[in-house]
């Protein structure tokens, strides 16, 4: 019997005559974590799919359990124990919690009909298991997204596999969550699971691989035992080059005041928030998922309608705003957490996404100007490094990080004196990063305001120039730059709820 649970040997792979990936071999033992890592497009998805049997390998093999494994199907994969969770999460949002964590597996009766109590109690019971308190009849539509995370773990649990690949489980989990994550991986670990952990948060990587696999343009660079390397090595190893500055700083004064929302409350549970805004600033605004972050950006954006308060924004309008068009006229854009659902038309091309809200601007008598719509789009392309193509492709064959920048530059070209950022750095590669902290900090230097929300705590800390720390649906604290710390944040972040009301 083979020391190894899973050998993916001299795999290769093209698409219409683009190598995917070339003759690499991945190797893992039972019982362990393994990171496999590298930039948007270097491999990983594509080598896991050809392990699931979405895409058939054109050379090597593939070795589980002992037994070499011929093209199978993607059922044929789950029934031998391996369960992929993959970055795009596959659940059907008209169905509730239960039936999509056994979905086709589903309790039934002798008749063949639905044993919907059974269904339920499994499905509470596997929730329970995993520390997640969540109604199993709840559609999941209803769900957050880092509560649709959850979910999809959980369905992956449910299928008692042997080996999980996870393809960036914690994008968007935080403090308790992502704690809650690694518990659950250290007890499948002691049980034997095999977990192929993909992320770029090298941080998490570090914390729980034994192994770590890199990846980049399709090829294998090393496979390195984790106590072999330190983070300057590994980021080098993904792009090619070190990149000395993870968080680069720039010399500026807080600029004058623009932006003003006093005991601002919706009908979420964003509860009078309060808070101000300087030009040329960072203002990042941390908690745990489900502390109110995204419905204070969705308030500011004029997606939430709000109860009471006011925001204005100086020099601008004031508002109660009736619609997201009205904050952009007054020069306040946002950058959402889930740019495919709500930043991106991912079935139309770069230049159309990148100019849809300036449309009046570059069109006469209803006709568009084409050539001022392709300037813009070179220039936007030019500016944010976006990597293309050409600006007829399409927004969904873009990496994570390139789509990003897409919507970023869609708008930019708004003029802004205020960009939200949710989550900016979410599904993308340490390089992407790097490059959209260096557009932030140029954007600062312009005296644009931004806030930015993040689930990572570095980066809130290595960005930010001030910090609010939320907590049911509540700001509880501000946290100066040079005073932050990670204990500091997450204290005030897990505050218990009476607490957090009496900040």
């Amino acid at each position: 019997m083979s020391e190894f649970i899973l050998e993916m040997r001299n795999i290769s792979k093209s698409f219409a005559g683009v190598q995917a990936l070339k003759d690499v071999t991945f190797r893992c033992r039972p019982g362990r974590v393994y990171g496999l890592v590298g930039e948007n497009g270097a491999g990983k998805s594509t080598l896991m799919k050809i392990l699931a049997g979405a895409y058939r390998a054109d050379a090597g093999e593939i070795i589980y359990k002992g037994e070499k494994r011929d093209q199978a199907s993607a059922g044929e994969v789950i029934d031998s124990g391996i369960s992929i969770i993959y970055q795009e999460l596959a659940l059907v949002r008209q169905m509730s919690v239960a039936e999509n964590i056994f979905l086709g597996r589903e309790p039934r009766y002798a008749l063949g009909l639905l044993n919907l109590s059974e269904l339920h109690r499994r499905a509470a019971a596997l929730l329970k298991r995993l520390g997640i308190r969540l109604d199993t009849s709840l559609p999941v539509s209803e769900l957050t997204v880092a509560q649709r995370q959850l979910v999809e773990i959980a369905k992956a649990l449910s299928q008692n596999a042997d080996l999980i690949v996870m393809d960036e489980p914690s994008a968007i989990l935080a403090g308790s969550e992502l704690e809650q994550l690694f518990g659950i991986i250290e007890s499948l670990v002691d049980e034997g699971v095999t977990i192929i952990y993909i992320s770029h948060r090298l941080e998490e990587v570090f914390r729980i691989a034994s192994e770590v696999t890199v990846l980049k343009d399709g090829e294998l660079v090393d496979t390195r035992p984790i106590d072999q390397l330190d983070r300057p090595t590994l980021v080098e190893m993904m792009v090619g080059r070190p990149l000395n500055e993870i968080f680069p700083q720039t010399e500026h004064e807080q600029g004058e005041l623009v932006l003003v929302a006093e005991k601002i409350s919706t009908d979420t549970i964003l509860e009078e928030a309060s808070l101000e805004l300087y030009a040329g600033e960072i203002l990042g605004v941390a908690g745990m998922v489900g502390s109110g972050r995204t419905e204070l950006a969705r308030a500011l954006f004029g997606a939430d309608p709000l109860t009471s308060g006011k925001i204005a924004l100086v020099g601008g309008k004031s508002a109660r705003w009736g619609n997201p068009a009205q904050a952009i006229d007054s020069g306040l854009v946002l950058v959402p957490e889930d740019r495919k659902t709500h930043g991106l038309f991912t079935s139309l091309p770069v230049r159309i996404n990148v100019t849809l809200p300036i449309l009046s601007r570059i069109s006469r008598f209803g006709v568009l100007k084409f050539q001022a719509e392709d300037e813009i789009v070179e220039g936007a392309r030019a500016r944010l490094s976006i990597v293309m193509a050409s600006p007829d492709q399409e927004a969904q064959y873009l990496s994570g990080g390139n789509q990003q920048k897409v919507v970023l530059a869609k708008w930019l070209e708004t003029n802004p004196a205020v960009v939200i950022l949710d989550e900016p750095t979410r599904g993308v590669d340490v390089g992407a990063k790097f490059e959209i902290y260096r557009l932030m900090r140029q954007l600062n230097d312009r005296g644009i305001a931004i806030v930015m929300i993040s689930s990572e705590l570095p980066e809130i800390i290595g960005m930010s120039d001030r910090i609010l720390v939320m907590n049911h649906g509540r700001i509880v604290g501000e946290v100066a730059q040079e005073d932050a710390t990670e204990a500091g944040i997450i204290e005030l972040a897990t505050m218990a709820a009476a607490g957090a009301n009496r900040a």
